[in-house]
């Protein structure tokens, strides 16, 4: 690591610690007043178009109304979510009990912000570093830097504005892989979004670290619901922002009964079925090598994937879907795409259904999220009974809602814990209750030791536990 990079990264950190500890001691109102003006300057509608507009040309990946859409639904949705929250002095009281307990904040905050999500990102980390009293590092992806300081530069205009310290705010302007490694190292809790590679790096930075892992979601399809509905539904949700979402709906599971209905359904909605003359050519377009996934594919316009893998594509075709019956490594598609592409599989038997949620899951996207569209409540209760997943969205469109959305009661975030699936710290939507310390005072109350009776069942406390059996 070189001495620059320790050097550059120390001087920020005490920016940070210095302008941390002029708001461990502020009061709640003051801290969510300054969180409401932070979050109006990011969603006001010429500054989201604005930050839309130079994150899709600084990056050139995804679109800009999409983008548009996240900064007023995210950073407005996380907002909403943490505003009437209690963040400062005693956050819970148990007089039962004799406990109160009270919140504290953890210091410095270490976010790494993925060049997928570019735009919304650092409101949604820095508007939950702010109302829970911490001062916030972003590092952004190199190709994601000017948006980046675009977004501290609007919240440090704000918080010097009304007299709060700037460096509450601050981006990474000289971005490496060194640097980001020195924050990881140096601040004291690590909001790492991004991909398996650099949420490793943060698990073994010595600092506690909220992680997420690898998206590949899968959706259910049975013969009770709408299939244009759910085909409009996965359209949208496929073709937002051209698939930079983790979340999207890289695999489609169809009850055979309804599979070429279904097939049609997603046709009417701009879908192109490759046929299987061009499934290898569109296959070694998103993977060159077999093995990786090409940079080039990532989040473009369907036309560009067409050019790329030589495929005329129709005229208004926006995404493609792709047929497929294997799973696992001798089968790519089964994996996350990051693009507007997505594998349709059959399925006739629902265990098996749900057996291949986890199958494909297992392979790529352990944990993440998986969808159903149904009107039988018990196989979506069946469904989230048995997979190893750690949100399931049932009739919603799986990237417009599995990180919160105004028509559920998802938390609004960008960042999706898969548990110890995808290892993962947390199976929840990481959001601003995760940067919290809390200090508990207890006080002495009367004995609440129990005797054995009303400790245990009967059949428990008569069976004779001290006779050796065979």
């Amino acid at each position: 690591m070189s001495t620059t990079a320790k050097e550059y990264v120390t001087g920020l950190i005490a920016r940070a610690r210095a302008a941390q500890e002029k708001i461990e001691f502020a009061d709640q109102k003051s801290i969510d007043d300054i969180v409401g003006r932070i979050a109006r300057a990011g969603t006001t509608e010429a500054f989201a178009k604005k930050i839309a507009e130079l994150a899709v040309k600084e990056s050139s990946m995804g679109r800009v109304d999409s983008k548009y859409g996240k900064m007023i639904t995210k950073v407005k949705g996380t907002y909403r979510d943490l505003k009437n929250e209690k963040t400062v002095g005693i956050i819970e009281k148990d007089e039962k009990k004799g406990l109160v307990k009270f919140a504290k904040p953890v210091g410095v905050v270490g976010a790494l912000i993925p060049v997928t999500n570019c735009e919304a990102t650092p409101f949604c980390k820095a508007l939950s570093a702010i109302k829970t009293r911490n001062a916030i590092i972003m590092a952004p992806h190199p190709r994601a830097a000017q948006t980046g300081k675009l977004a501290a530069d609007r919240m440090r205009s704000v918080l010097a504005r009304h007299g709060w310290p700037e460096d509450l705010v601050i981006v990474m302007e000289e971005i490496s892989i060194e640097g980001s490694q020195e924050l990881m190292a140096q601040c004291d809790l690590i909001l790492a979004t991004g991909g398996p590679g650099m949420v490793k790096a943060a698990y073994s930075s010595g600092k506690p670290a909220l992680g997420v892992g690898a998206g590949n979601a899968v959706t259910i399809v049975d013969d009770t619901v709408d299939l244009d509905d759910v085909a409009d539904k996965i359209m949208r949700s496929k073709t937002f922002d051209w698939a930079t979402s983790c979340s999207t709906e890289n695999s489609c599971l169809a009850q055979d009964v309804i599979y070429d209905d279904f097939k049609s359904a997603l046709e009417r909605a701009g879908a192109y079925l490759v046929p299987s003359a061009e499934k290898d050519l569109l296959q070694n377009a998103l993977w060159p090598d077999g093995v990786h996934l090409n940079r080039d594919i990532v989040a473009q316009h369907p036309s560009k994937i067409a050019e790329i893998a030589g495929i005329d594509l129709p005229e208004g075709r926006t995404f493609f879907v792709v047929e497929e019956s294997g799973i696992g490594k001798d089968y790519p598609f089964t994996g996350e795409k990051l693009s507007v592409v997505m594998a349709l599989y059959k399925w006739s038997d629902f265990d098996r259904a749900i057996g291949m949620v986890d199958e494909i899951t297992g392979f790529s996207g352990a944990g993440h999220s998986c969808g159903i569209h149904t009107t039988d409540e018990a196989k979506a209760l069946k469904l989230a009974e048995r997979v190893r997943i750690s949100r399931i969205m049932v009739n919603q469109p799986q990237c417009l809602a599995n990180s919160g959305a105004w028509t559920n009661g998802m938390p609004m975030t960008l960042s999706l814990g898969c548990g110890t699936w995808g290892n993962n710290s947390t199976s929840d939507n990481i959001d601003w209750s995760k940067l919290l310390n809390t200090t508990w005072v207890s006080w002495p109350i009367p004995s609440t030791l129990p005797t054995d009776e009303d400790l245990f069942p009967g059949d428990i406390l008569s069976e004779d536990w001290d006779t050796p059996t065979g």
